[in-house]
């Protein structure tokens, strides 16, 4: 029987992003699967039904759009009285933070239903392809430049004017993940002069190849796992970090930071005594106020002033420049569903011994079944199995 894929609107407040873009459907079709959206799903970013039609989805209310889906997949959570409509056995793909949700995932294993957690998919070359975490985090990296320099009254790069010459902006990045690495080089190419620092000095190359200059800081020994995040660091290293850097975050016109602990709080890397040193005007850009922020005073989806110092905490930075987001993430969803379609009997099959699934699949069958999850939320196995 043919495997149908469900993609109803996000209803996060001020998400403009969709999971399924136009171009996406010819090879939906070669797969042999159906394709449902729900009406208005790319209006946010100029997309109408009449498109999706045309390159072949069918366009139903949300409600029938839910119900008729095998595999149903958004950028975000579904709330969970969407969930009630879904198909009892039907797999679930988004954004989940399943470190953080543990209600919700709770609840969602009650339902029945198999869920994957985009942000959990493995970062190997063979997953690469399907890697939205980082994908959006690129884009992430852009736009808090681009939202940093509009906040500047001053500008990016060296001027030579009759009035005489201008200095170019100075950039301080902090954490060269994925994020902070495009924040480097979209400042960079902007003209600023560029400085990072990350607690792996295996990135210090990465940094310098785009044209930034690398902070060195003796923090001792430490580390990355396996999937290339930074380890936590003990209060003695926090300590050293933040006050080493602090001179470069005076001398800076706009500081970036982008140092997010997967699965765990952010660190807290600038303090209200570092920021009254900051020169007046001067700009900070935090990545993780959504989630506790690497900045004190930074507030969640604000942009405050501190110190004579605008600190900035908008999250949700991908949702930028949505059209492109949404681009990427809906590549990567094809090529997750790809990774486990049969074309022979136009299903979509996912093994639950496969190596990737067995990193992201959450719930399943009634039970939070994903190992680190159940090992962050302290889940007792016989319990709960």
């Amino acid at each position: 029987m043919m495997t149908t894929i469900a993609f109803p609107k996000d209803r996060k407040q001020d998400e403009k992003r969709c999971a399924l873009m136009p171009s996406n459907l010819k090879a939906y079709s070669l797969l042999g699967l159906e394709i449902i959206i729900e009406s208005g799903l790319g209006e946010d970013i100029f997309i109408s039904d009449e498109a999706y039609e045309a390159a072949g989805a069918t366009v139903l209310p949300r409600d029938n759009t839910l119900a008729a889906g095998d595999i149903v997949i958004t950028v975000n959570k579904l709330p969970l009285s969407d969930i009630k409509i879904c198909k009892p056995k039907a797999c679930l793909i988004s954004f989940l933070d399943p470190f953080n949700e543990l209600d919700y995932l709770t609840s969602l294993s009650g339902s029945g239903q198999t869920s994957i957690s985009v942000e959990m998919i493995p970062r190997s070359s063979r997953c690469q392809k399907m890697d939205a975490l980082s994908s959006q985090a690129s884009l992430a990296g852009y736009s808090m430049v681009s939202i940093g320099m509009q906040q500047l009254n001053t500008i990016f790069p060296m001027m030579m004017t009759p009035s005489g010459t201008i200095k170019s902006a100075k950039v301080f990045v902090i954490g060269a993940g994925v994020a902070g690495l495009q924040a480097i080089a979209t400042a960079k190419r902007l003209g600023a002069t560029v400085t990072a620092f990350d607690t792996r000095p295996v990135v210090a190359e990465q940094v310098k190849s785009l044209g930034g200059k690398f902070l060195e800081i003796d923090l001792g020994q430490t580390a990355q796992t396996e999937q290339g995040y930074a380890t936590e660091l003990t209060s003695e290293q926090m300590a050293i970090q933040q006050a080493a850097q602090a001179a470069c975050i005076a001398d800076s016109d706009i500081v970036i930071t982008t140092a997010q602990l997967f699965g765990r709080k952010p660190p807290r890397l600038i303090n209200k005594e570092t920021i009254g040193k900051m020169k007046p005007g001067s700009v900070i850009v935090d990545m993780a106020a959504e989630n506790g922020g690497n900045v004190e005073g930074s507030i969640p989806g604000k942009t405050v002033l501190e110190q004579n110092v605008y600190i900035i905490g908008n999250g949700n930075w991908p949702c930028m420049v949505a059209k492109d987001a949404s681009q990427m993430y809906a590549n990567n969803m094809l090529n997750l569903i790809s990774e486990f379609a049969d074309k022979e009997t136009n299903t979509v099959n996912l093994d639950l011994n496969d190596d990737i699934l067995q990193s992201c699949v959450i719930t399943h069958s009634g039970n939070i079944v994903n190992s680190v999850i159940r090992k962050h939320h302290n889940i007792d196995t016989e319990t709960n199995a």
